[in-house]
């Protein structure tokens, strides 16, 4: 999907746009790695599903976290 594509309105399998949802994942990002930083590992784990989750439904591959226990 390019960039263009992603700035237009279309429904992903959610009540969002795939904009929010583009958006959703970055701020998702930012938390984990604010997480990781901290080394608090539940809220990695909770950001780390909450990625899974969007990627999921955007349709990209969706990322691993072996040092979680999450593949």
């Amino acid at each position: 999907m390019t960039a263009i594509m992603s700035l237009h309105h279309e429904a992903t399998n959610s009540n969002f746009t795939t904009g929010q949802s583009w958006g959703a994942l970055r701020k998702a990002w930012k938390g984990y790695r604010i997480a990781k930083v901290q080394g608090d590992a539940a809220r990695m784990r909770e950001y780390a599903g909450k990625i899974r989750k969007i990627q999921g439904e955007l349709g990209v591959s969706v990322a691993s976290f072996p040092h979680l226990g999450i593949n």
